[in-house]
């Protein structure tokens, strides 16, 4: 951060004259090591660091991105920006008046009690050949893997209006995958880490199990290549948490991004089934369905004081008792549409202009224990990991296979079946939710990979769950 307060300086002793004014630094690094059939990859070093200015002016708004953090690199930014802003003044399809403006003042840190420099890259190696080993259980493990990935990013945010938001935001995601082979059927199996992302440090192997979960992976993949295909069928549906993750994110958070209903991203990634004119009336899902965002939870990926634009996060209900309440729009969308939104204006670096984006998206819990809601399912099966993901441009129609199933069978858990996989339709779905699972049954995770906006943005997006109960789904096996 010391070294982003010096380039700010640099800007700030020829900060331009205009109505109001941005400068966004970020400093990112990102480190990756790999054992593979107990081979060390290639590691992955990254090292990013630049600063975007923002400019509003005699109602234009213009940016401009530069790594080049001299005086005259930042002047030069500057340059580019008036004269963006100046074109939108004249061709701009909104009133650059309504842009944001924000005198937030607000310090955040990842909670890291264990720095990813404890260990010794050896030391780290030593720790993946362990899980390797482990993997390597049986000969018909014909591929195996672990890795660790950290990444950590500071963020400098000042504005004309007095605002200095300084943030640090670190995660380490460790992984595990045990691909299994028999004759023509294979299957894989991810775990130790690999699908449960948070802010942290090394103290997350601990949390995740690293390599004591190694084993358990290994014999799940090998009980897949001998489990019967998942039943075609109209049955109840128990997803756990790791794939809950993905039915928020695809299902409720795409769909719910305010930029996507007015129709930014409708020639790249797709509109949404949902209109401005649902929100405070659409019934979204069953009464048991309540989402926020919540930036406040300690260690969930997207936890922060303030997103990119200087807006204070703060928690918001999305959907409460299952009506829709607010989108996930930031400030500037906001302003466009005529609702309320989120402090959900986000860019994945740089060189890249805020958005709106998915933070952290929580299916907030019920009552019961996973045992409680196995024991109200007659004929039904659980599912958990995803393994593939398929939605329509609206968002709306979906389709997911996961690596993991079971059937429950008269309220107990019976075998192992492969292949799973459901379908539906978000509104139909949701409002198919028939239990949810108590705080004990909570579990925070994200993904790390979001993509969105042209030229396409890559980020973190934080979500957690409880199992969840949905009645008469439709599932499938065999990859049909």
């Amino acid at each position: 951060m010391e070294q982003l307060t010096e380039y700010a300086d640099r800007f700030l002793a020829q900060a331009p004259a205009c109505d109001y004014w941005t400068l966004r630094l970020v400093a990112q690094d990102s480190d990756h090591l790999e054992v593979r059939q107990g081979i060390v990859e290639p590691s992955t070093l990254a090292s990013s660091l630049g600063a975007m200015v923002t400019i509003v002016k005699s109602g234009g708004i213009g940016y401009a991105a530069t790594s080049d953090l001299s005086v005259s690199g930042l002047a030069a930014a500057v340059a580019r920006a008036i004269a963006w802003a100046q074109a939108h003044a004249r061709l701009g399809l909104f009133d650059a008046s309504v842009h944001p403006r924000s005198s937030t003042r607000a310090d955040y840190h990842a909670p890291v009690l264990e720095s990813w420099k404890a260990l010794t890259i050896t030391d780290k190696l030593a720790l993946l050949r362990d899980a390797n080993h482990a993997l390597a259980l049986d000969e018909r493990i014909v591929d195996w893997s672990a890795w660790l990935t950290r990444q950590r990013s500071a963020h400098l945010l000042l504005t004309s209006d007095g605002g200095r938001i300084a943030q640090v935001f670190e995660s380490v995601q460790p992984g595990l995958v045990a691909v299994a082979n028999a004759g023509s059927q294979t299957q894989r199996r991810h775990g130790g880490g690999a699908d449960w992302a948070q802010q942290g440090g090394l103290e997350r192997l601990a949390a995740v199990h690293f390599v004591d979960d190694a084993p358990r992976v290994a014999e799940e993949a090998l009980a897949l290549l001998t489990a019967p295909e998942c039943p075609t069928a109209t049955r109840d549906l128990l997803l756990l948490p790791s794939q809950m993750v993905l039915q928020i994110h695809e299902s409720i958070g795409h769909p719910l991004e305010l930029d996507r209903i007015l129709g930014d991203e409708r020639n790249y990634a797709g509109t949404s089934f949902v209109t401005p004119g649902m929100f405070g009336r659409y019934r979204y899902g069953s009464e048991l369905l309540d989402v926020t965002f919540d930036p406040t939870v300690p260690g969930e990926l997207v936890s922060m004081v303030a997103d990119d634009v200087g807006t204070p996060a703060r928690r918001e209900y999305l959907i409460r008792r299952g009506i829709l309440e607010r989108p996930l729009g930031g400030a500037l969308s906001q302003a466009r549409a005529g609702l309320p939104g989120t402090a959900a204006t986000r860019a994945s670096s740089w060189n890249r202009p805020p958005i709106d984006r998915m933070g952290n998206i929580n299916l907030e819990p019920g009552e019961g224990s996973l045992a409680d809601l196995i024991a109200r399912v007659e004929r039904g099966v659980l599912m958990d990991t995803n393994r593939s993901w398929s939605i329509d441009d609206s968002r709306n129609k979906f389709q997911f296979g996961c690596e993991w199933g079971r059937l429950i069978e008269d309220g107990e858990l019976r075998g192992v079946v492969r292949n799973p996989g459901y379908r539906g339709i978000s509104a139909e779905f949701w409002r198919s939710l028939d239990g949810v699972g108590g705080p004990e049954t909570l579990e925070i995770r994200g993904v790390t990979n979001c993509g969105k906006g042209e030229p396409n943005q890559a980020v973190s997006v934080g979500h957690a769950s409880p199992p969840c109960l949905f009645r008469d789904v439709a599932v499938f096996g065999g990859g049909a």
